[in-house]
């Protein structure tokens, strides 16, 4: 990973950082490569150019807050799995910031490693609630934009939006140099609804309602699904993101294993 302090993973580099810390002491054993002969004729004493190790994680956890989250569990599930990835990051030492995106506008709160980091993610992810409109694919492109550091950004949502917006966004973030996982929250009933009278759907996100009736639906409802998850998982595999669908009865400690497990079945690789 690249970063700028010591951490626990594999650096990309071979001996010293492109990162310039600081100047210290020359001591005997020290590579001489790493003199500063030009700090040597203005003091006329040894130093050695200290460099800083890019071995950290920065972990960016992209939540969606819009209204479609509200629906069955998937909110409660999303912000579980975001806080559990924020804590086992920060606990190795790692940076983990937000990016929180909710009726049509978003906040950024940025990676950190500071003690009390994890407490005011948990504190924000705590006060979010769904509501309104989606603005998750504005706040990668803003993110994306803004941002000149490499990181692991985690994508949580249900992916409720325009298909293209989003191809756009992920393809911002992976042209930036990111790593950018995406975790697809789903419920069952969404994939297969088992509704056995007509029913009226609200939209989440707007004012929109309507009457249907689950006998008339039925085969063009999951033929369209069919080929949402279709187009959704081919437009991740070709933007170079790592998708993984997740349903709201899948335990979360199962979810990550599964990741982590494969994370690290690519690395040994």
């Amino acid at each position: 990973m690249l970063g700028s302090v010591s951490g626990r993973h594999q650096s990309p580099h071979r001996g010293s950082s492109v990162e310039f810390a600081e100047y210290r002491r020359y001591q005997p054993g020290d590579d001489l490569r790493r003199l500063d002969w030009r700090a040597y004729g203005r003091s006329d004493r040894y130093y050695v150019k200290e460099f800083e190790a890019d071995t950290n994680l920065r972990l960016i956890l992209v939540l969606d807050a819009s209204g479609s989250m509200a629906y069955a569990n998937k909110f409660d599930v999303a912000r579980q799995l975001a806080a559990t990835l924020a804590y086992l990051a920060i606990g190795q030492g790692d940076a983990s910031g937000l990016v929180s995106a909710w009726d049509g506008q978003y906040e950024h709160m940025p990676a950190r490693r500071i003690a009390g980091q994890v407490e005011q993610l948990f504190a924000r992810m705590e006060r979010l609630q769904p509501v309104g409109d989606n603005a998750v694919c504005e706040a990668i492109s803003e993110f994306a934009e803004s941002t000149r550091q490499r990181a692991m950004v985690v994508l949580i949502s249900d992916f409720l939006f325009d298909l293209d917006r989003l191809k756009t966004s992920v393809e911002h973030l992976t042209f930036r140099k990111h790593d950018v996982v995406a975790f697809h929250v789903m419920t069952a009933e969404e994939i297969r609804p088992s509704w056995d009278r007509p029913v009226r759907l609200q939209d989440m996100e707007g004012d929109e309602s309507m009457l249907v009736d689950p006998e008339e639906i039925r085969s063009g409802y999951e033929t369209a699904v069919r080929e949402y998850l279709t187009n959704i998982e081919k437009l991740m595999h070709r933007s170079a993101v790592d998708y993984h669908r997740m349903m709201t009865d899948d335990a979360v400690e199962d979810v990550l294993s599964r990741f982590l497990s494969a994370r690290l079945g690519d690395a040994a690789r």
